[in-house]
């Protein structure tokens, strides 16, 4: 047999073992292995081995491929679940979401009926702001005489006593504009009787605008003076105009809220005047002497305390000082009060407010911060803007961090529309951790 005829056979054998890719074992014919070079014997070999390694890779992915798609049957499922449930839960929250909306119409509703019960307890009981308190027949009577214009002029007065129980109830607002003090009307009515009283005055003697206004200050000028510390044990108790009748007097910016609550309902034009550790009144009116001049109208300096002074004339220890000027408006007088809990360094402050004033607080807001020496400012947050009406209390909290490791103190303000602080009050220094 001639070597082509064997190197047909040996390429027979060869692709009749790769054609069997499936069988384990490759035959080769004995008398194959006598004749064939031993090259041709190793690359057999070769051939062989390779095939046996690919028929156990093949059995072996086979195998893994097998494994893939059962994970991927158990995956898909798993997949099939997940999408039930996050459609169950998508159904359950739009159901939750219109439960919620419809909680909070029913809370908005709630707090709405909530205000308004409120303020019906507090007519009823008596302590609503700007609610006259019930009537009685009690009154207090006050005996009075004072000098003017040469003559001794008298009169009594029968004071209701229980407006000024409610007066001498109410909590003294912390504000140096005291036409807060004047504007409040409750007593209106009851001061118009007085008025009556010196207009019979007036036309007995004839008198002119500015006799009247003098005749009027004569009497207020005739109250004994009495200083807070000594009267009530307060070194500032500013009084409403009945109990400066009622109890005989007071000091300078009692006398004052007293003459511009009787002026004002005049139709004069009156403001209150506030010198360094004084208050006396101003007077829009044709006359001589010291004045100030605000928003381009000139107001005669009226002195309350001592006897003699008409307007215009000013005392010589207040001549030369600067004065600040309120008008006789209603206003609004927040006050505040505030406690905070530490949890860690998270402080949670809570801070009750009330407008204790004669006009509804407009945007108003909470500023909160920690202090520390020198001025310097950590942390600071404020609240949303909220509205007070007069007499009105609402409870706002927030939340701050607390510095670390520093001296400090909590300090929180009200602040009005335009920033300006109408009540703060602050906490003790204390270190940090």
């Amino acid at each position: 047999m001639s070597l082509k005829l064997y190197a047909l056979l040996l390429i027979g054998v060869v692709v009749g073992g790769c054609v069997g890719y499936g069988v384990s074992l490759v035959y080769t014919p004995p008398f194959l292995e006598d004749v064939l070079p031993n090259n041709y014997k190793t690359m057999l070999d070769e051939i062989t081995q390779l095939h046996l390694n690919l028929s156990s890779r093949h059995e072996a992915l086979t195998s893994e491929l097998e494994d893939l798609r059962g994970e991927y049957d158990d995956l898909d499922v798993d997949h099939q679940d997940l999408e039930e449930d996050y459609s169950t839960l998508s159904e359950a929250l739009a159901g939750l979401t219109e439960e919620h909306d419809a909680l909070t119409v029913t809370l908005n509703e709630t707090l709405e009926e909530y205000d308004s019960l409120l303020m019906q307890y507090l007519i009823v009981t008596g302590s609503a702001p700007l609610t006259p308190q019930p009537l009685s027949n009690d009154t207090i009577r006050r005996d009075f005489a004072w000098v003017y214009g040469g003559k001794t002029w008298a009169f009594s007065l029968y004071i209701p006593e229980h407006l000024y129980l409610y007066y001498g109830n109410k909590t003294r607002v912390p504000t140096e504009d005291y036409s807060v003090y004047v504007t409040h009307p409750y007593d209106d009515e009851y001061l118009s009787t007085i008025l009556e009283e010196f207009d019979e005055i007036v036309l007995e003697e004839d008198y002119d605008e500015n006799q009247r206004i003098n005749l009027i200050v004569a009497f207020i000028q005739s109250l004994p003076y009495a200083a807070d510390d000594v009267s009530t044990g307060f070194d500032e108790y500013p009084r409403y105009p009945l109990e400066t009748l009622v109890e005989g007097g007071g000091d300078c910016e009692d006398t004052s809220i007293l003459a511009s609550a009787l002026l004002d309902p005049l139709g004069f034009d009156v403001v209150l005047i506030s010198l360094p550790g004084h208050v006396a009144v101003g007077v829009a009116v044709d006359a001589y002497g010291a004045y100030w001049l605000h928003e381009g109208t000139q107001y005669f300096y009226v002195e309350t305390t001592g006897e003699g002074w008409e307007i215009g004339e000013l005392p010589e220890a207040h001549q030369g000082e600067s004065a600040i000027i309120y008008p006789l408006l209603p206003v609004p007088v927040c006050t505040l009060s505030w406690t905070a809990s530490t949890l860690g360094h998270e402080v949670t402050l809570v801070a009750d407010v009330q407008n204790l004033g004669t006009a509804e607080a407009r945007g108003v807001k909470i500023y909160a911060f920690f202090e520390g020496e020198g001025g310097v400012i950590w942390n600071p947050v404020e609240s949303t803007l909220f509205d007070l009406a007069v007499g009105e209390e609402t409870t706002i909290m927030l939340e701050l961090d607390e510095p670390r490791n520093v001296h400090t103190r909590l300090v929180v303000h009200v602040l009005d529309p335009w920033g300006d602080v109408m009540d703060e009050s602050h906490s003790v220094w204390y270190d940090t951790d």
